[in-house]
């Protein structure tokens, strides 16, 4: 097809309509402009064409030969067009909104939170990709991950979602009894830490204490980990929202706190959102204005 011959849309569109409703005011209603633009974007396509398409009747119009032909052409056209754009619309609006986060962050913060979204936009399918690699966002692919950070590696720009209090926690049985009031004392404890990660040694290097022995540090998927922690395996350093409660109600204890320390923020994929996604992302951050960190 050569493009360049092909006359405006507009003016397609408009004499489509006319002749659809045999009225230049109706079809100006149609297509919510006024009936001086209706006229002159017909009359400008007719002046493309170099051909009549329609002439006044009394009160309406009428069509030409030409202007008969070009209609019926145009209407199986525009239906055409109509229905695919139907067709891509209900795939978009019933395609799952795709989140990826890390598995400790589903677990213990987006997971107990999802009946209540359910509940709320029963419409609207959620697929989750815990994981702890960083997921690339692509087109057709993942809508909204939520990122990590914390104040040694802060990201320019970026809005944050929750700011967290980054603790260093243990079950009462595991630390009780002991003297843990530096952190030097904490090389004593076997470590849990999500794979991928080096989380003991960096809080040991930020708080200032090289390792004189070798530390047991137990790597796992970060889901397993807060299972593990609870029943006492090793000591975690991990965000206070995700243990507040337990904290609080002294089934888990704090050994070291940094204030607001963590960020965890959104990433979203470039380009226009779908409804559903700006839904999630509205939800997700009226939840995470509620959290105590």
């Amino acid at each position: 097809m050569d493009w360049l011959k092909l006359p405006p849309l507009n003016g397609l569109r408009a004499f489509s309509v006319v002749a659809e409703t045999g009225s230049y005011t109706l079809a100006a209603q149609k297509l919510n402009v006024t009936h001086a633009a209706v006229s002159q974007q017909v009359r400008r396509l007719e002046e493309h064409l170099g051909v009549a398409l329609a002439v006044r009747s009394g009160r309406g119009i009428e069509l030409t030969a030409e202007g008969a032909s070009l209609a019926r052409d145009l209407d199986i056209g525009f239906a055409t067009i109509g229905r695919g754009v139907e067709r891509l619309t209900e795939i978009v609006e019933n395609r799952p909104v795709q989140v990826t986060m890390s598995p400790a962050f589903a677990v213990e913060w987006l997971l107990p939170r999802m009946a209540e979204f359910q509940h709320e936009y029963p419409d609207i399918t959620l697929m989750l990709n815990p994981t702890a690699e960083v997921v690339e966002l692509k087109p057709g692919g993942i809508d909204v991950a939520i990122r990590y950070r914390d104040k040694r590696r802060p990201v320019a720009g970026v809005q944050p979602l929750l700011l967290s209090d980054m603790v260093v926690i243990g079950a009462p049985e595991l630390v009780a009894g002991r003297d843990l009031s530096n952190p030097a004392s904490l090389m004593d404890l076997p470590w849990l830490q999500e794979l991928g990660t080096n989380e003991a040694s960096e809080w040991f290097t930020f708080h200032g204490v090289i390792p004189d022995r070798r530390l047991t540090v137990h790597h796992m998927p970060g889901n397993l980990i807060m299972d593990a922690v609870r029943r006492g395996d090793g000591i975690t350093y991990t965000s206070r929202a995700f243990f507040r409660e337990e904290i609080e109600q002294g089934r888990m204890i704090e050994l070291f706190s940094e204030k607001l320390f963590g960020i965890y923020f959104v990433e979203t994929r470039a380009g226009a959102q779908r409804p559903a996604v700006k839904a999630f992302l509205k939800w997700l951050r009226a939840q995470a204005e509620t959290v105590t960190v």
